[in-house]
């Protein structure tokens, strides 16, 4: 149930904060991500717990020389090496009712911690959260970067694109109160990928509130190289759809789109080279679904692609397409063993 809206606190009572981060391979960004946490201009205790999967980099040894160099920051082991179990575990270690999730390639705006729970003090809401701000060197990243935030890439969604502050489905990453975590059994460790898309709809089920607002800012670093963004969106596109087996009726046109746009795109591939194969004309017409297709990304990427390097605007359309026919092939492949039914929520 949505909390009771409650005066914003007074400087003297503001309640403590644990921030979480799960990491694995961060040596790019982890430190920058956690200077930012620290300083936050924020009154109340601050505790910083960081949950590390087995990484390929330096990613322990730099953890390691954080927590030496301040005794507000504590690391925990991640074994399992995904995110929801990373979480989960640096949750339990823990002690302050207000949890802040924050993503090692996340860096917070100044700011951001005490006007979350300003907003979760105001609107009486169960998670709060703002605009994945995606940022990325000119190239491969400039162009990955602008189709996080751009309707043509990652859809319609407020912590993608902006709007006004109010309830939505989702947030990006989010500043919970624990006692809703404590009461809906924490993040589902089953679900690889989309967990915080998964537990905001539980939030929601269970009469709760997931409160959107622009004034929140995180700047997120997207993957740099074009193998990891096609590894990302075809693990991402294959959860999403057991999620939805999950909790039926969850499914949108939006996460529709890109599955339809695969099978499109296939059916008229294949119907054109039958066509050819078989010298029947009429077939050829399939090949209108993929040129079509293709023209319609070029199109919508040379009209978003402004204001970006050269070298962005080039991979601005296979960015895009990347995502769209990775998410929808690993939607459609998505077998029906993966996921299960969420966790039971804590008993008291």
């Amino acid at each position: 149930m949505t909390g009771t809206p409650q005066p914003v606190p007074a400087d003297t009572a503001w309640p403590g904060v644990s921030v979480v981060m799960p990491v694995y391979n961060e040596e790019r960004h982890l430190r920058t991500a956690v200077a930012q946490v620290l300083a936050q201009d924020y009154d109340g205790r601050l505790e910083l717990v960081i949950a590390i999967a087995p990484s390929r980099d330096r990613t322990q040894q730099i953890a390691e020389e954080i927590v030496a160099g301040d005794s507000r920051v504590r690391l925990v082991q991640n074994p399992a090496g995904v995110t929801p179990s990373g979480l989960n575990a640096a949750i339990r270690e823990t002690t302050y009712e207000i949890v802040v999730r924050v993503d090692g390639h996340g860096i917070l705006s100044p700011g951001y911690i005490r006007r979350a729970v300003e907003l979760l003090a105001e609107t009486g809401a169960d998670n709060v959260g703002g605009v994945m701000a995606a940022e990325g060197e000119p190239g491969f990243e400039e162009a990955a970067a602008r189709a996080y935030v751009s309707p043509i890439g990652l859809g319609g969604a407020r912590f993608h694109v902006g709007g006004q502050a109010g309830p939505v489905e989702s947030v990006y990453l989010g500043v919970f109160r624990r006692e809703t975590l404590e009461r809906l059994g924490g993040f589902d460790d089953t679900f690889v990928r989309a967990q915080d898309w998964e537990l905001n709809h539980r939030i929601r089920q269970a009469g709760g509130t997931v409160w959107f607002s622009p004034e929140l800012r995180v700047t997120y670093h997207p993957r740099s190289r074009l193998s990891d963004l096609v590894r990302q969106f075809y693990l991402t596109g294959k959860w999403r759809r057991a999620i939805g087996r999950t909790h039926p009726g969850t499914f949108s046109l939006r996460y529709l789109a890109p599955p339809l746009a695969v099978l499109g795109c296939a059916l008229g591939l294949v119907l054109g080279l039958v066509g050819l194969l078989a010298g029947l004309p009429w077939l050829l017409l399939g090949f209108v679904l993929p040129v079509g297709y293709l023209l319609l990304v070029v199109a919508a990427t040379l009209v978003e692609g402004r204001g970006m390097s050269l070298r962005g605007r080039l991979w601005l359309p296979v960015v895009v397409a990347t995502m769209h026919m990775t998410w929808g092939a690993g939607f459609l492949v998505s077998p029906r063993s993966l996921g299960r039914r969420t966790p039971e929520p804590a008993r008291t």
